[in-house]
């Protein structure tokens, strides 16, 4: 077997290890994880709690009034895992986010095959423009992992918005903000070649290790050819990718972790044109 064979099995065996229940913060004893249906009636223990909306809004943080506001009108509920969550061109009525869990954004084929183009962590948004502007959600969206979804109708929201233009400056600022993030994905997505953008998706996800900045790791939590898609390339030019960062001397890939030796190097290939 060769190491992008290992690496897709192992890959595989991880994806397999994230088959469980999301258990929000100090809900344990609320939530009884063998049983999804018990989960999807106890709401309020899939409540967003103040870190989760601060996340999503950004900072300063929520003031008691305002959390209590978003909390009224929020609807969770539990998502398992490899089901969807919303599908292309369905009528999109609320914002939707990601509470707990990793979900991914992309298109079922004609095949059944769901190719992803982003994956969402939680707290991450899913949707938080197409339901403005009356349209139907662009991209399907479907469960990686067991997740938590709230959808934030709105109606609901607009008729806050209306009384606390602060929160509005908000969710403004929470959706400029991914609007921006897209413009450079798409960005690097037209005008970099396929090892700057390797490298940057490398670079966006390391966490540093030690001490200086020096060296840092990456988890594949996705698949290979769900990284690819990603990237726009075919899962063999991935495999050519990191066989080629690897002879650099930049980066050693063990089973689905890639161990970044120089980062500074890494950050030089994405800033490549």
């Amino acid at each position: 077997m060769g190491r992008d064979q290992v690496m897709d099995s192992r890959t595989d065996a991880a994806t397999g290890m994230a088959e469980r229940a999301v258990v929000p913060p100090g809900a344990a004893e609320a939530v009884d994880l063998a049983a999804p249906r018990r989960l999807v009636r106890n709401t309020e223990a899939l409540m967003p709690d103040s870190g989760v909306w601060n996340a999503l809004l950004g900072a300063p943080a929520l003031g008691a009034a305002e959390l209590a506001a978003l909390a009224a009108m929020a609807r969770p509920r539990f998502v398992a895992q490899g089901t969807s969550v919303f599908s292309q061109n369905e009528p999109a009525r609320a914002l939707v986010f990601v509470r707990d869990g990793d979900a991914a954004l992309g298109h079922c084929t004609h095949d059944g095959q769901f190719r992803i183009e982003r994956p969402v962590r939680g707290p991450g948004w899913l949707d938080q423009s197409s339901a403005w502007i009356d349209a139907a959600h662009a991209v399907d969206a479907r469960a990686v992992t067991p997740l938590v979804v709230v959808e934030l109708p709105r109606e609901d929201v607009q008729g806050l918005l209306a009384a606390q233009p602060a929160l509005a400056r908000r969710l403004i600022g929470s959706l400029a903000r991914e609007v921006h993030s897209l413009t450079v994905n798409t960005h690097g997505l037209m005008h970099k070649d396929a090892p700057a953008r390797f490298a940057q998706w490398l670079a966006d996800r390391c966490q540093p290790v030690g001490e200086g900045g020096v060296r840092g790791v990456v988890r594949l939590a996705e698949r290979k050819r769900d990284i690819a898609s990603q990237l726009a390339i075919t899962p063999e030019t991935l495999s050519r990718l990191m066989r080629s960062l690897t002879r650099q001397g930049i980066i050693n890939v063990a089973g689905y972790t890639v161990h970044v030796a120089d980062v500074d190097a890494l950050r030089r290939v994405a800033e490549a044109d």
